[in-house]
């Protein structure tokens, strides 16, 4: 019998394991506010209670052009309007999760860039990166003997959240020399940060990159415009992560089935979450691309907060049984976060289910 490392490590090589691994993320408050009250233990890490194959390190950093600069520019009991290092200002729910409210953008023009956030982004900044915490949940990880993962977002999500979409996506067709320059700058700071997380904190077993590049309706950019403007930075970036024999996760949410020809040539051995909401679904995806690519996600949450037994079974083992014939790698995981009207009894019942089926 495989090792939750020897599962997810296989997996990830794009093989079907003895068995399908599980892995979930959640709304902050899913757990917090709600579980805690239904019988799930406080201060108990989630990853153990499930007994999950893998186990997320960290290795976050801050990657504003002016680090830890926070300004709330308005406050009320629910909300607040805070202004980022990078000029971004959001609106964000207090209290609970929820999609940011674009403001508004300073970064607005290639001249903005170069002139107040380019230089700042060319200098390693170990204060950026908060090594002794990294250090210590890898190690930690790593002795449960679960498979260890450090996280971050990168370029795409960047250029979202600080020239906004009302900028960035016209300049992908009227400026794309600047956004070229923004991605070069930025995938270099990532490599050099990492380089220093890598030799200081440890090295994981695996690396998630955050990247949402579409949405409900499809892509926020043609495929060519990904290809051309961010594939090559992706390549660099997984490059670099498997210089240190690292497989690479890639998180999209929305429909990104015309993004896979990009996704498979950057590198990546694995794609999450796979939203059915946006009209993904992992069989039909394992159909066309199993040995490629593996995948983890895509049981869907409308299906789970009903709180439906029958329908949740029916949900899980239809996925399963056919990815099954397909020896399709896979990790059981929602098709993008637990929220918190997914009751607790709700979601070990989905646990059940999946360890009556996950054997191939």
């Amino acid at each position: 019998m495989m090792t939750s490392k020897e599962v997810i490590a296989t997996i990830l090589n794009k093989q079907a394991a003895d068995r399908f691994g599980v892995f979930e993320h959640f709304w902050p408050e899913t757990i917090r506010d709600y579980w805690t009250k239904e019988g799930f233990p406080e201060k108990t890490d989630q990853a153990d209670y499930f007994n999950y194959d893998i186990a997320h390190a960290g290795g976050w950093f801050d990657v504003f052009s002016f680090p830890g600069k926070k300004e709330i520019l308005s406050e009320t009991a629910e909300w607040q309007v805070v202004k980022s290092g990078n000029g971004a200002s959001v609106k964000l729910w207090k209290h609970k999760s929820g999609t940011p409210e674009h403001i508004g953008f300073e970064m607005t023009s290639r001249e903005i860039w170069e002139k107040s956030y380019r230089e700042p982004l060319l200098t390693v900044n170990k204060d950026r990166l908060n090594i002794a915490e990294m250090k210590q949940n890898l190690e930690k990880a790593k002795k449960t003997g679960k498979f260890a993962v450090f996280g971050n977002c990168f370029i795409f999500e960047i250029m979202r959240s600080t020239i906004g979409d009302e900028y960035f996506l016209p300049a992908m067709l009227l400026e794309p020399e600047w956004l070229k320059d923004f991605c070069e700058v930025y995938t270099n700071f990532y490599i050099k940060h990492y380089e220093i997380v890598f030799r200081e904190a440890g090295i994981p077993d695996g690396m998630f990159v955050y990247e949402d590049l579409g949405y409900k309706n499809g892509l926020f950019c043609s495929p060519d415009a990904l290809s051309e403007l961010v594939t090559p930075y992706h390549k660099r970036l997984v490059s670099f992560f498997k210089s240190y024999k690292l497989p690479v996760i890639l998180h999209s949410c929305g429909d990104v089935r015309r993004a896979m020809p990009s996704i498979l040539e950057s590198g990546f051995d694995c794609l999450q979450p796979m939203e059915a909401k946006a009209g993904m679904n992992v069989v039909e995806l394992a159909k066309e691309y199993s040995g490629k690519i593996a995948f983890m996600g895509n049981i869907d949450v409308t299906v789970l907060n009903s709180n439906n037994k029958p329908a949740i079974k029916e949900e899980i083992e239809y996925k399963l049984k056919a990815l099954k014939k397909l020896k399709a790698p896979y990790v059981f995981h929602s098709d993008h976060s637990i929220p918190p009207d997914v009751r607790f009894e709700t979601y070990k019942y989905a646990l059940e289910v999946y360890r009556e089926n996950c054997r191939l």
